[in-house]
């Protein structure tokens, strides 16, 4: 059995341990699945360190495939489901994967993606051939499921989202390929200490897996004896259906979640118990203040908010509590982190001034970036102290609160305004579903303030009445400069599954290069 996996198939070998909308495996079920992905995998000549590509999507299967992978020191790369081919093949090209594994929906493109590679193994989920894919279930029957000989501790290689480029895979050095099952003992025994990370309950999730929080915050329970509930896709509604009837007690949840929960109708939201609720993580982007309050008023205090990365993990940490306390804070650094918030020069600012913040890690574990050693030195100001590129500002007490990322900052009129100062306003107006400001060139001011905004569709109102109103509510919390100088209205916010907005199609869907010019309210203050 796995070597991972052998204490809880000893003592919970009949309880679930892995369940999805297809159906659910016991703890010695799983084992035996991922002994045969293992012995498939090697069988087709993958050796320690080779990489295999996952385009899967949130499924039983996934976490099959990646638990065989590190028990038999292969590395696996999860890739975004939404990726298209030429996308899917440059990543293939960049990892130097030696084999591809998709589901159905996403066969044709990985298919053509990996066609001319010299790959190992390209295998498909299920009993049929997908073109050069190979149907995965009659090789997994002829498996061994004692699987191979020797285990092996593999890794995971993750690519950013490339909201605004090529993706970049990253080495976290969270798993590393050879190393002793020992250490990764240790490092489940820090998530328990630190990131409260469960044995023995029942967790959800509910964004996609290829996605560094919602991989980690679901892998690490399962290896401390958690049962894992896989939903395909998030649907607020059954969200609340789900942690109810599977009598969920973590869960890992984005700030765009919690607005789409909030926007259910009163009947669902006043149906929803909750009561099996011990703690909800959250992190992938800033939340609302607004948003934030509200989901303790309806759940309770169960909220653990996190700042972090797929670069570093989680670097800060707050709970409910102390959040309510300083409202807006990520919190303050996780044992063995110091964060660190430097001007332009590098020079370390002090409480109450915003700059770049850095994370020194005492440990002196780090992260690189694959086949790009320009952009790891330039995410380091020393081999252990580096940036996720975010800005923010540390108070007396050393709570950190995020302003923005660096290169999202507007400077207009020499005047800084930070994005997310202005989106977090917005989303507390009541017709405002989502919303994303940006800096448009202005020939006065360098830059301007620009906010698209999805609203409520069952608004009905014109544009013009709720530019006006939106205005208004702006300046009642924001300076003058900060107001957004123009809007635009877009149906939906192209977002990643992740709440990560895609800055190219922002600008595409927008239209921000060619659309007319919304003039200012006349007499308003800069």
């Amino acid at each position: 059995m796995p070597a991972l996996l052998t204490e809880h198939i000893a003592r919970h070998g009949s309880r679930t341990a892995i369940a999805d909308e297809r159906g659910r495996a016991s703890w010695r079920e799983l084992g035996e699945r991922v002994s045969r992905w293992a012995g498939l995998l090697t069988g087709r000549g993958l050796r320690r360190g080779d990489r295999v590509c996952c385009v899967l999507g949130n499924r039983r299967e996934s976490f099959e495939v990646l638990l065989a992978c590190l028990h038999s020191g292969i590395t696996v790369v999860p890739v975004n489901w939404h990726l298209t081919e030429p996308e899917i093949r440059y990543i293939l090209a960049d990892c130097g994967a030696r084999a591809i594994i998709a589901d159905e929906p996403r066969a044709v493109v990985a298919g053509a993606a990996a066609s001319g590679s010299a790959l190992a193994a390209g295998l498909v989920l299920g009993h049929r051939d997908a073109g050069p894919l190979a149907a995965a279930e009659p090789a997994l029957a002829a498996a061994s499921p004692a699987g191979p000989a020797g285990e092996c501790c593999g890794s995971v290689m993750l690519y950013t989202s490339g909201t605004t480029g090529h993706p970049k895979g990253v080495d976290n050095g969270l798993f590393v390929t050879g190393a002793p099952f020992s250490r990764v003992g240790r490092m489940a025994e820090y998530a328990r200490a630190v990131l409260d990370v469960p044995a023995g309950e029942r967790v959800l999730l509910d964004g996609p897996w290829y996605h560094s929080a919602q991989l980690f915050f679901s892998l690490l329970p399962l290896l401390r004896g958690s049962a894992l509930i896989i939903r395909g896709r998030f649907d607020p509604a059954m969200t609340l259906e789900t942690i109810d009837r599977e009598q969920i007690t973590s869960a890992h949840l984005v700030p765009t979640q919690f607005v789409r929960l909030l926007r259910l109708p009163g009947a669902a939201r006043q149906a929803f118990s909750g009561a099996s609720l011990r703690r909800v993580w959250h992190g992938g982007g800033p939340c609302a203040p607004g948003v934030k309050r509200q989901m303790i008023d309806w759940w309770g205090p169960v909220f653990t908010e996190y700042y972090g990365a797929t670069e570093g993990g989680a670097v800060t940490l707050i709970s409910s509590a102390d959040w309510l306390r300083h409202p807006g804070s990520v919190g303050r650094a996780v044992p063995g982190c110091e964060i660190l918030v430097a001007g332009e020069d590098g020079s370390t600012l002090p409480p109450g001034q915003a700059g770049r913040i850095f994370i020194r890690r005492h440990t002196g574990r780090t992260f690189t970036y694959h086949n790009a050693p320009g952009k790891t030195r330039a995410a380091h100001l020393s081999r252990d102290t580096f940036t996720f590129g975010e800005l923010g500002y540390l108070d007396d007490a050393g709570y950190l609160y995020l302003t923005g990322r660096a290169q999202d900052l507007i400077v207009s009129g020499g005047v800084n305004v930070y994005p997310a100062e202005v989106e977090a306003v917005l989303l507390t107006h009541p017709l405002v579903r989502d919303a994303a400001v940006v800096g448009l060139p202005d020939d006065e001011f360098g830059e301007r303030v620009a906010a698209i905004v999805e609203c409520d569709p069952g608004t009905g109102r014109p544009p013009g009445e709720l530019r006006a109103d939106l205005d208004r509510h702006c300046r009642r919390s924001l300076a003058g400069f900060k107001v957004p100088r123009e809007y635009r209205f877009v149906p939906a916010l192209p977002r990643e599954d992740t709440g990560k907005l895609r800055k190219a199609a922002l600008w595409e869907t927008a239209l921000l290069e060619t659309a007319p010019r919304e003039p200012a309210q006349p007499g308003t203050a800069r």
